[in-house]
Formats: structure tokens, sequence, C-alpha cells
């Protein structure tokens, strides 16, 4: 009997130190959500034109350009296009940069490194979405020669080629930072499209994926200006924004010279 009477009495003290544990314990974070929700983001599969089928003079396109765009490689376009393959919130500050006449940074540009933390869970869940419908190979693959600017990995060859989520992207955030500041639009909207254009470059997109991800993140950007959230956020770095830029701090001159250079025309 006393045993059982010690058992229950330790069997107690668990359950009220598992209780006291769970109570002072804190609470877990919530999952990063971003503006919309797969009833509410544009489907692209509806929106945009069908891949180019295999055989047809869009598809013969897409691959001269790949192979002609070949020769690029150890140019400083090709560098370039190494340098766009990261993607994150705070390398898209940087690379815009020049583009905004100031210099972005988490640090700098906080409420605008959190704005883009949300559109970019938004763009990759709707991308990946639509890419799985098309289903279409990346440019390296079907010509099946021919180097590239980034590692040939499983996980690249197993991402398809339609809609470019670069582009996608580029094109988003260009649209928005040109909202924001309209005497820069000019130059945001140029790196927009140059931004894109790098994925061709690096022979990991066909032209044709890179004009969809245009059209793609332009509806994004149409769908994120109708949530209240996305208009408030827009609207806070808007002002932090405008407190860079008159703050005076800019990115290296001769930098933003080179870049202009690259980025001026299409390089095909």
């Amino acid at each position: 009997m006393s045993r059982i009477l010690i058992a229950l009495s330790l069997t107690s003290a668990l359950t009220v130190a598992g209780i006291a544990m769970a109570q002072s314990a804190p609470a877990p974070r919530p999952l990063p959500s971003g503006y919309l929700t797969a009833q509410t983001w544009p489907n692209a599969a509806v929106i945009l034109p069908p891949a180019p089928a295999t055989g047809s003079p869009r598809e013969a396109e897409d691959q001269a350009i790949y192979k002609t765009s070949r020769a690029l490689e150890g140019t400083p376009r090709w560098s370039l296009a190494q340098n766009d393959v990261p993607s994150l919130p705070a390398n898209m500050l940087t690379d815009f940069s020049c583009a905004m006449g100031a210099q972005l940074s988490p640090q700098s540009t906080p409420k605008l490194m959190a704005m883009l933390s949300r559109m970019g869970i938004d763009a990759s869940r709707q991308v990946s979405s639509v890419k799985d419908v098309f289903k279409r190979q990346r440019p390296y693959l079907i010509a099946g020669e021919g180097n590239i600017c980034a590692p040939k990995s499983e996980s690249l060859a197993a991402s398809p080629d339609y809609p470019s989520g670069h582009a996608t992207w580029g094109w988003g955030v260009a649209l928005v930072l040109a909202e924001i500041a309209p005497d820069r639009a000019t130059p945001i909207l140029t790196r927009g499209r140059a931004f894109g254009e790098s994925r061709v470059v690096c022979g990991v997109h066909s032209v044709s994926a890179v004009e969809a991800g245009r059209t793609n993140g332009a509806a994004l950007v149409a769908t994120w200006r109708g949530d209240p959230a996305f208009r408030a956020d827009l609207e806070a770095v808007r002002a932090e924004i405008g407190a860079v830029r008159l703050s005076g701090a800019k990115p290296p001159a001769s930098a933003c010279k080179m870049e202009a250079e690259l980025t001026a025309k299409t390089p095909w």
C-alpha cells in the first residue's frame, strides 16, 4: 500500500512539474506568413500562356538564345548574373540600392526587409504551384550541354523552368520599389528587368520563362495591392526609404556606374 501511495505521489509531483514547465516555457513562435493565401493569390496557371511545346518555334528560339548566351561566360555580365543568384530579401536590398540611389540594408530599412520577407513567402509558394502545372525542363537540360553560372544540382534540375521564380520576384520587387520612389522608376525597373535576364545569362531559365515571370510578378503586385496589411506596410516603408534617401547614404558610385552599363540593354 505504501508503495502505491509513493507511486501516486511521484506521478502527481511529475504532473505538477510538467504543468509548471509548460506554463513557464515560452509560447512557440508563429510560423512566418505572407500577405496572401492559396485562395487569394493569382492563379498563374490560368493567367499565363502555356509553356512553349516541345519542337515549337518558340522552344527553338529559347534554345538558340541559350546556346549563344554561353559565350557570356567569364564576362562582367556573367558575374552580375552570378551575383543575382541569391535572392533573399537582404540580397534584394543590396541589388536595388544603386537603382534606388540610396544604401538599402537590413539595418537602414528594417521595415522594407520585413515587407520583402512576407512578399517572398507568397511569391515562392505561388510560383512553385504553377511550375508543377507546366513541368517544363530548364534550358540546359533540354540542350544537354553548356555551362551555367550556378552549380548543376539535383534540386535545380527538379525545379521546372516555367515561369521563372527569379523573374517573378525581381519584377515584383521592382514594381513595388518604383511605386515607393517614382522619381527612380526608370533605373529601378531597368534593374528589375536585368535581374530576370540574369537567369537567361546563367542558362537556368529560358527567355519565355523570364517573360512569363514578369507577367506573374505584375499579377502578384496587383493582388498584394488589394490587401490592407500590405498597403499599410507599403506606406510605412515609403516613409522609411524617404528618410534613408534624405540621409545621403549611397552605394559606391563606381559600382553603380558599372551596374548601369551592364543593365542598360538586354544581353542577347
